[in-house]
């Protein structure tokens, strides 16, 4: 590893600023620090045209860090931006300590916050992903090994062995993480069987899922005024809704120039907002740039095909602003918008009345009546876990009572020939048909 005192956490922020660099740049990386639990005990800012290839920011401004490292004690200098092992090994020479990047404190959070036996196997491989790119000119000790009687190697380079030693562990935890993720897809499937509908909670760090994930399930998530306070999914069911009863997830928040390695730590709650069947989007109604906020957990909803997907925008911590608890209705009179306070509870029972109306819009109940020769349509409903009841008729019919997301329903009535033609007389016509007259000949 690298050669570094192991002394506190006092740390030092170098932040190189570019004219693109939002305002907000700076202020969440001091939460990113505070979250970590380091102790900032000064800033220094380096406004930059581009980067730099020695120290991504300018000689001069190094120079100004190390005096300022040495005046204030600090035991280590976190840079917002990400470097390279290069730009790394130089500011630590040059400050005689630590030095972590963005990337790095993110992967340091990460560590500290997973519970799950999932969670900690993919913040290790995250952290081994994001080690073995920084593996040349970065340490200190990739000298060739020794010779002499005893200490000759098998004639590769300490560099070659740490290189060979990860890459074995990263196959190791890749094997580990598809067996859990067939347990968690098994459990998903599960979920679907019990025609319980999922809600996922997305939104940005720190914008209150946790606290409102406990506050309509009367659950006891850890709730902290920090960022990543949660990083394992978690669900819980909700009794007693209009619609029925519903699945609730709870995801880790999103951040802004999220580094590439840590996208495999968010693949298991990323998974959950994707089959999700209606989105609760976060928004912390108090934080000035909640615009720019909201634009960048959609644009990872985008990536990961989940923008499709039915969603109500939650305006919380109203109790931090002059906002009133109301509800928001588009044109059709569908809810869009929901202002709340999770901390309080002003504004959740509208919530809850929202979710149930949207739920049930999405979703179509009600008895088809399967000839014989549908088998085979038969065996695909029960596979989709859309079958609530099932008898037989006095004909030799099947009635199946279906209760299935609305974009299921037309997908099925997107089959070819017969099956597809059934499904649209008879599940995604206009009317709700008469039980009475759709099973009158029930024996």
């Amino acid at each position: 590893m690298i050669d570094r005192a192991e002394r506190g956490d006092r740390a030092l922020i170098l932040h190189p600023e570019f004219r693109l660099t939002g305002p907000d740049a700076l202020d969440e990386f001091q939460e990113l620090a505070r979250s970590a639990g380091a102790d900032v005990v000064g800033v220094v800012a380096a406004p930059r045209d581009k980067p730099e290839a020695r120290y991504y920011v300018g000689s001069g401004k190094i120079e100004e860090l190390a005096a300022t490292v040495e005046e204030t004690g600090a035991d280590l200098v976190l840079v917002s931006q990400s470097l390279s092992a290069v730009q790394e090994r130089n500011i630590e020479k040059a400050c005689s300590c630590r030095v972590l990047d963005r990337a790095t404190l993110i992967l340091d959070i990460f560590a500290q916050r997973a519970q799950s036996y999932e969670g900690k196997l993919q913040v290790e491989l995250a952290q081994l992903r994001h080690l073995s790119t920084r593996l040349v000119r970065g340490w200190t000790h990739l000298e060739r090994q020794k010779g002499g009687i005893g200490l000759r190697g098998p004639g590769e380079t300490q560099l070659e062995t740490d290189r060979r030693l990860i890459g074995q562990r990263i196959r190791q935890l890749r094997t580990r993480l598809e067996k859990v993720a067939r347990q968690r897809e098994q459990s998903r499937r599960q979920r679907k069987r019990s025609r319980a509908p999922v809600v996922a909670l997305v939104g940005y760090t720190n914008a209150g899922k946790s606290t409102l994930f406990n506050r309509l399930t009367g659950a006891t998530v850890g709730a902290e005024d920090l960022l990543f306070a949660t990083l394992d999914p978690t669900v819980r069911k909700i009794r007693g809704m209009h619609c029925g009863d519903v699945l609730m997830a709870d995801t880790v928040g999103f951040v802004s120039d999220l580094p590439h390695e840590l996208i495999a730590a968010f693949r298991a709650t990323l998974q959950e907002a994707r089959e999700a069947d209606l989105l609760l989007h976060v928004v912390d109604i108090s934080d000035p740039y909640r615009v720019e906020r909201q634009h960048d957990v959609e644009s990872v909803l985008e990536s990961i095909d989940a923008h499709q997907i039915p969603s109500i925008r939650i305006f919380n911590k109203i109790d931090r602003s002059e906002q009133a608890a109301r509800v928001q209705r588009d044109e059709d009179g569908k809810p869009v918008g929901v202002f709340i306070s999770a901390q309080t509870g002003e504004g959740v029972e509208d919530l809850l009345e929202a979710i149930s109306s949207l739920l049930a819009a999405e979703r179509v109940e009600r008895w088809i009546e399967l000839p014989g020769r549908f088998g085979a349509l038969r065996a695909q409903l029960f596979e989709l876990g859309v079958v609530s009841e099932e008898r037989i008729a006095q004909n030799g019919h099947w009635m199946l009572h279906l209760d299935v997301p609305r974009e299921t329903a037309e997908r099925l009535g997107r089959l070819q020939g017969e099956p597809g033609e059934l499904i649209r007389r008879q599940l995604l016509k206009d009317h709700e048909p008469d039980l009475k007259r759709a099973g009158q000949n029930l024996s």
